[in-house]
C-alpha cells in the first residue's frame, strides 16, 4: 500500500492573471501561447502595465497535485517557495487542498516565483514567469519517505531550466523505482521541448520516465516532425505510457500496441486554457493509482480539464469527485 498516490513536483508559481487584447501581446513583445522565462526587471514592468488581475496559486505540477486531492487522491509535492507574501498564499492554497507540502521555504530572497498571465479573447493564455526562489529546489530538498511511498511520481518538464532541480527530479525517480512506483512526466510546452529534447528523449528511452504527458504541439516538436501521426507511432516505442491531449479533439492514449481514443468533454464557454493540461494529468493519474481502465483514467482527464477551462484560474473551484460521480465515472 502507497502512503500517496501521487508525488507531484515542480516550480511552486504564483499566477497572476489578467484578460488583454491581441494588441497588447504585440506592443510588449509577448510571445502569444508560449511560457516565456523572464527576469526580475521584466516582471516588475509587466506588472505595472497589467490590466486588474487575480492571484491564484498555480505551477504546472502545483495544479495536478491540487486535482488530484480534489479527486479524493493522496497527493504530495515539493517545491521551493519564499517566505514572503506570494510564498504564504502559495502555501496555504496548496494545504487548504489537502496536499502533503513540507518543502523548507527560503528566507526572503530570491521572492516566491510569479507568473503575469496574458488571457486573450479566445482563450489562450500567454505565460511570463519570472522563477525566483523556484530555481533553488534541489537534492537536498528531496524526501526520501514521499519519494518511495508514492505509487507514481509526476514532474513537469519546465524543471529542466532550473539545474539544481535536474539533480533533485533523478534522485526522486531512483528513490521511486527503487520501492517499485513509477515515475511520469509532462513535456510542459514546446519551447520547453526545443530546449531540452535529447535529454527528454533519454529520460523516457532508459526508463527514468514511464509516462508521459503531452499535446499534439508538444510530442511533434520532441519528435521534429508535423506528423502527429508519425510522433505518436514514435513515442509508442520510447516510453511506457503516452497520453497525448489535442483540445477539442480530446486525447489519445497509447501503451504498446494499445490505442485509445478520448472524447473532448463538452463544454459551455472557453474562458481560459491555463491549467487544461495539468489538471487532465491529475484525472488521469487519479484513475491510474485507483487500477482503472486506460479509458477512465482519459475519460477522468477529460473531465477535469474541461471544468477548469471554463473558469478564470488554473485550479478547480469545483469538488472533482463530486463531480466525476455526477458524471458516472465514479
Amino acid at each position: 500500500m502507497s502512503q500517496y498516490d501521487v508525488l507531484c513536483i515542480g516550480n511552486a508559481i504564483v499566477d497572476i492573471i489578467a484578460q488583454c487584447d491581441e494588441a497588447f501581446l504585440t506592443d510588449n513583445g509577448i510571445i502569444k501561447g508560449a511560457m516565456n522565462l523572464i527576469d526580475a526587471e521584466r516582471a516588475e514592468l509587466l506588472y505595472s502595465r497589467m490590466g486588474p488581475a487575480i492571484e491564484a496559486s498555480g505551477g504546472s505540477a502545483g495544479n495536478t497535485a491540487a486535482g488530484i486531492a480534489s479527486f479524493g487522491g493522496r497527493a504530495a509535492y515539493f517545491g521551493k517557495v519564499s517566505r514572503d507574501h506570494l510564498g504564504d498564499i502559495f502555501t496555504h492554497d496548496i494545504h487548504a487542498q489537502g496536499v502533503a507540502f513540507d518543502t523548507a521555504p527560503l528566507d526572503g530572497t530570491p521572492p516566491t516565483a510569479r507568473s503575469m498571465i496574458f488571457v486573450t479573447p479566445d482563450g489562450e493564455r500567454s505565460m511570463n514567469t519570472y522563477l525566483g526562489a523556484c530555481v533553488e529546489l534541489g537534492p537536498d530538498d528531496v524526501e526520501a519517505d514521499k519519494a518511495s511511498g508514492a505509487a507514481v511520481t509526476y514532474f513537469e518538464g519546465y524543471l529542466w531550466d532550473p539545474p539544481l532541480a535536474k539533480e533533485a527530479i533523478r534522485m526522486t525517480a531512483a528513490h521511486a523505482h527503487a520501492a517499485g512506483r513509477e515515475v511520469s512526466m509532462t513535456l510542459s510546452d514546446s519551447f520547453c521541448v526545443d530546449r531540452y529534447r535529447a535529454e527528454f528523449l533519454e529520460l523516457m528511452r532508459s526508463g527514468t520516465v514511464d509516462i508521459v504527458f503531452a499535446n499534439s504541439h508538444e510530442i511533434k516538436s520532441l519528435y521534429e516532425t508535423s506528423s502527429f501521426d508519425d510522433a505518436l507511432a514514435q513515442i509508442r516505442k520510447d516510453c511506457k505510457i503516452a497520453a497525448v491531449t489535442r483540445s477539442e479533439k480530446g486525447s489519445v492514449i497509447v501503451r504498446g500496441d494499445e490505442t485509445v481514443v478520448i472524447q473532448a468533454t463538452e463544454i459551455r464557454e472557453l474562458v481560459d486554457t491555463t491549467g487544461a493540461g495539468d489538471l487532465y494529468a491529475a484525472g488521469f493519474l487519479f484513475g491510474y493509482t485507483q487500477g482503472r481502465s486506460l479509458k477512465d483514467c482519459g475519460d477522468l482527464g477529460s473531465l477535469a480539464a474541461g471544468l477548469v477551462i471554463q473558469q478564470i484560474g488554473p485550479r478547480p473551484r469545483q469538488n472533482l469527485k463530486r463531480e466525476a460521480e455526477q458524471a458516472g465515472l465514479l
